[in-house]
């Protein structure tokens, strides 16, 4: 299926049932008086976090949505039927904006996330509710309130501990293949990678993590050229990123000239990026120049660790894997898997 990550739709909810005007008329029973009922209230129209869903591409086929009416109210105080719900399933990580003022309305995270985007009208109240000591039979009842109606324009933005970034060619999309069972496409040309692509890490004794490689970022970006603005906001969500250098693009005089142009990037994009814990990996180290460009990248980063990888032979792969789990261990728990963490004490208690 196309991946899509942004679509926008038009959610109706149900209208909210009329009351009823009736009056109870039977054998031997002369004084009946009102017994109109209420009317039954409009569906909801929900948005629900799937993890079967991962893109958008449903909604550029279908984008109305509307829930159904609630019934009208009957005689003997009998309340119409509410109106069914309608549920649409999104991938989890969805933004969704108000279309009109681009606010941001809720973020369906978890899987199960629910947000109720319109909620149905309320029913009529039928005759029965305005009786009186002074009107005893009245002939009229509520009309059901309208539905909500709006559009929505959804953002999906990718789930991913750790996320990839590096210039057209660093090697991203064969550094994902060989570290997680993810099997994107492969090629020597600039933009082989259209879309992100996401694998599970495996780090030994049931551990794991979530991989994106996002596609190749150039000057210019974050102003649409490219195609890394497309996608930007999948690293948003990341809690570490990876910086992946070409070693054949090093050039010694100004080593951390690619790492730098993504990162003015990052920042122009949002500049919440550059806060996130950050990895530089030198990847094809299997060529002649890997050593000197690795020491030239290390000295001009003063320090700092430089992970010397090539994701052709492997080399090196098993330690930045590691590496990344313990800084994921290091940091805060994402608030969605701490509410998961504290759901879990609650089942060891029972």
């Amino acid at each position: 299926m196309k991946f899509v990550d942004q679509a926008t739709i038009y959610v109706q909810s149900g209208h909210g049932g009329p009351g009823s005007v009736s009056f109870r008329r039977e054998k031997f029973v002369p004084k009946g008086g009102p017994d109109g009922g209420d009317g039954g209230r409009g569906g909801d129209v929900v948005l629900v976090a799937d993890s079967q869903k991962d893109t958008l591409f449903r909604f550029h086929m279908n984008q109305h949505f509307q829930a159904e009416n609630g019934r009208p109210g009957e005689g003997r105080h009998r309340e119409g039927r509410r109106g069914l719900d309608v549920e649409i399933p999104v991938p989890p990580g969805t933004v969704v904006h108000d279309a009109e003022t681009g606010d941001v309305l809720w973020d369906l995270i978890r899987p199960g996330d629910r947000y109720v985007a319109a909620r149905g009208g309320r029913g009529g109240k039928g005759n029965a509710h305005f009786t009186s000591s002074t009107h005893r039979t009245p002939r009229m009842a509520q009309p059901g309130e309208p539905g909500e109606s709006l559009r929505l324009r959804l953002e999906l933005k990718l789930l991913a501990d750790v996320g990839l970034v590096g210039l057209p060619n660093a090697g991203k999309s064969t550094l994902i293949s060989h570290l997680s069972a993810a099997r994107p496409k492969i090629a020597d040309y600039p933009f082989t990678t259209l879309i992100p692509n996401l694998g599970v890490v495996d780090a030994g004794e049931g551990r794991s993590f979530v991989l994106a490689d996002i596609p190749g970022l150039i000057a210019g970006a974050s102003q649409g050229a490219g195609l890394g603005h497309r996608f930007l906001r999948h690293i948003q969500r990341c809690r570490v990123l990876v910086h992946l250098l070409d070693a054949g693009r090093i050039d010694p005089e100004t080593p951390l000239a690619d790492y730098r142009t993504v990162t003015d990037e990052l920042e122009a994009f949002d500049k919440g990026l550059l806060a996130k814990v950050q990895v530089v990996a030198v990847n094809k180290m299997d060529l002649d120049v890997g050593q000197a460009a690795h020491e030239a990248v290390t000295r001009a980063l003063e320090g700092r660790p430089v992970f010397a990888i090539s994701g052709a032979t492997g080399f090196g792969l098993k330690d930045l894997k590691y590496a990344l789990w313990g800084l994921l261990q290091a940091l805060p728990v994402p608030a969605g898997d701490e509410a998961d963490a504290d759901d879990e004490e609650d089942s060891d208690d029972v």
